[in-house]
């Protein structure tokens, strides 16, 4: 993918989709309406995969016609659109069912409507416009996943209103309430009935909400999409790379999405230029990763080629959702998005915590780190690995298992792996609970075993972060506590003893310091791709070996660029927080151990030097109160949530002029309050009604 430059952004990003697009025309089937890339291993059947690879561009492709560019290769769609619809045609893409994947791919042909129909549908013939009406309206009434997908129809919609297509108005209104049922407040939602709060809350609740308000004339989403940008800043480095974390990381570029949505908009909470850079750099950001494979077609994958990151529902052409981010080519090119100079990310505070996604993100040297405690996901492959682990790293990314044997198999970053076989299988923290956020701390508890129970407490104190457990256990565990994995392949220099363990290479020096000295330090060669930027990584690790009873585990971890700063830092490491644990009874089976008090009360931070190594490896007493300071700079209180009742539908006027010949009005928004954060801990925001029914095939995109 070409890099776009500051010189005429306009002109690279147009050129990037086609690069983009170019590689799926000899894949065409004789109809159209398909299009082959390869082996299909979702759970969706061959006829849907192949409707997605077709319809997927259409996300970059719409915006580069609404734009008044020109589409290459674009009868192709117009005849797979003409073709795919009838019944009678052999290349039919069949009715949508329940749940059915057709309907997510039905929401881009509804958006390409909306935005470009002299490209879409003006060249259809009377019958073939009245047999894609009729085939987009029969997602409408289907039942979705009840998350995002209730999105799909509302974007059907937008194209039949657009193409004055009749349909039942109510089925839409009856999505929407749905939908704003699952807004938090500060910004956020939730995926659905769910902890999670990954990056469909941009790329899927964000986007989608700007698309309509800005077709239908509507404020409530874009309102809600302002508040949104102060947090998401937070989760992008300096030199344009977003935090890998979650499901559906084959996305790719996606991840900024929603930059390109603000402009697209006219959401200007940030200065455009602002906006720009932080979309630009992204992109720069992937310009030389590996992403495509020998014919130019995007891979599953993240950093390269991985199928081993693939969700159930990944097919070959799953990753061209990433066109989603070249939304902005739909604006003219004398909109001030184009034309404003592309500026640097503002200052800002080094910590951002973000209690409903229950994260604490932590930025210094230009990279971020995200600590986790909250978000959970067993469904997707590899759901602890994605969501559970303790911390994300734009430099370092994170790793997925090779396999279920020993260390070199698991490639436990940031976990702590126990195993009670004597070190051959292990398991790690999957579902934590009960999360509570500070103003630089996120704590959850988490149970491996019945009899096993674990609280984890993350600090940040850039560029470390501090990690401490309490454990409680009714039987011998071996453990394994990764730092970050770091790229081996152009050389490495371990370095371990009692209560530590480092590497320093080209990629970065990473490692852990056991801030009691209870642990060993080792340095485990992961197995190859199972990072998702790293081929090859080595992993520093602390192990240790603890019998029956209650012991507390604290260390130092961390991730930090080569160098000289890098290695001051690992000299001077930051001593443990003070703390206490939770007032939580013992799971049943497990060790009646008498619970204590866990102190909310905000209290200035402290960090006492770790007590003397113990003959003992058990600890009969735990460390004392736990400090949550509001530390200088760090951001304020956002605004209060939004009303959830639904508001009257405004319908998109029968053609009008496409969004580039009518800039969207622009919304200011306050980035900040003027009051700030408490280190208390945050209610627990309301949980959205549970689904009438549970999935049956996910819920993924």
């Amino acid at each position: 993918m070409s890099p776009p430059t500051e010189a005429d952004a306009y002109t690279e990003l147009t050129a990037q989709v086609r690069e983009l697009v170019q590689p799926l025309v000899p894949h065409f089937s004789g109809g159209r309406a398909r299009v082959r890339l390869g082996v299909n291993t979702a759970i969706h059947d061959d006829t849907a995969a192949e409707l997605e690879a077709f319809a997927r561009p259409l996300w970059g492709l719409a915006p580069l016609a609404a734009g008044c560019n020109a589409v290459p290769d674009g009868e192709l769609w117009v005849r797979g659109l003409a073709h795919g619809s009838d019944p009678a045609h052999p290349e039919y893409w069949g009715e949508p069912a329940d749940r059915d994947q057709r309907i997510v791919e039905m929401a881009a042909i509804g958006c390409a409507l909306a935005l470009a129909p002299e490209q879409w549908w003006d060249p259809l013939s009377g019958r073939e416009r009245d047999r894609l009406a009729r085939w987009l309206r029969s997602a409408l009434p289907r039942e979705t996943s009840d998350n995002n997908w209730h999105f799909f129809p509302v974007l059907v919609s937008l194209g039949l209103d657009r193409v004055q297509a009749p349909y039942d108005h109510s089925l839409i209104t009856a999505r929407l309430e749905r939908l704003h049922s699952f807004w938090l407040g500060d910004g956020w939602y939730a995926d659905g009935p769910t902890e999670r709060r990954d990056y469909y809350v941009p790329w899927a609740m964000h986007f989608y909400g700007l698309l309509y308000d800005t077709l239908t004339g509507g404020d409530r989403f874009k309102e809600r999409a302002a508040r949104f940008a102060g947090d998401f800043e937070h989760w992008f480095a300096d030199d344009g790379a977003a935090v890998p974390y979650g499901r559906s990381l084959t996305y790719r570029w996606a991840q900024a999405a929603f930059w390109g949505a603000l402009p697209f908009a006219g959401v200007d909470v940030l200065p455009w230029g602002v906006v720009k850079g932080y979309l630009l750099r992204h992109l720069r950001w992937w310009r030389d990763r590996p992403v495509t494979g020998p014919e130019g077609l995007l891979s599953i994958g993240y950093g390269y080629p991985q199928p081993a990151l693939a969700e159930q529902y990944n097919a070959p052409g799953s990753p061209y959702w990433s066109l989603k981010a070249f939304l902005p080519l739909a604006l003219p090119r004398d909109h001030a998005f184009w034309t404003t100079a592309e500026e640097p990310p503002p200052a800002s505070p080094s910590v951002s915590a973000q209690p409903h996604a229950g994260a604490v993100l932590m930025r210094a040297s230009g990279d971020v780190t995200l600590l986790a405690g909250r978000q959970h996901h067993p469904w997707v492959r590899h759901g602890a690995e994605k969501y559970a682990k303790f911390a994300y790293s734009t430099r370092f990314g994170f790793s997925l298992p090779a396999g279920t044997l020993g260390l070199e198999q698991g490639a436990h970053d940031s976990m702590l792996a126990l195993s009670d076989d004597g070190g051959t299988h292990y398991r790690v923290r999957e579902e934590p609970a009960a999360p509570q956020t500070t103003a630089d701390t996120i704590r959850s508890t988490w149970r491996p075993w019945p009899d096993v129970e674990i609280t984890t407490w993350l600090t940040a104190a850039p560029p470390w972060h501090l990690r401490t457990h309490r454990i409680r256990t009714g039987r011998t565990l071996h453990t394994a506590e990764g730092a970050f994995a770091v790229d081996r392949d152009a050389g490495t220099q371990p370095e371990t003893g009692p209560g530590h363990a480092r590497v320093s290479a080209p990629a970065g020096l990473t490692g852990l310091r056991d801030l009691d000295g209870l642990r060993e330090g080792e340095v485990v060669d992961c197995l190859p791709g199972t990072n998702v930027l790293a081929r090859r990584t080595a992993l520093p690790t602390l192990t240790g070996h603890f019998p029956p009873g209650e012991h507390w585990l604290r260390c130092a971890v961390l991730g930090a660029p080569a160098g000289p700063e890098a290695e001051t830092a690992w000299r001077q490491p930051p001593t443990a927080p003070t703390l206490s644990a939770p007032s939580m009874p013992p799971a049943s089976g497990t060790l009646s151990v008498r619970p204590m008090a866990f102190s909310t009360s905000p209290a200035p931070r402290t960090f006492s030097g770790p007590p003397a190594p113990s003959a003992s490896r058990t600890s009969s007493t735990p460390p004392t109160a736990l400090s949550t300071p509001s530390a200088p700079g760090t951001p304020s209180v956002r605004p209060t949530a939004l009303s959830t009742s639904p508001t009257p539908r405004t319908h998109f006027l029968p053609r009008p002029l496409p969004p580039a010949l009518s800039p969207p009005r622009t919304l200011t928004a306050s980035r900040t309050s003027s009051s700030p954060p408490t280190a208390s801990m945050p209610p627990a925001p309301p949980r959205p009604p549970a689904p009438s029914a549970p999935p049956t095939t996910g819920d993924g995109t």
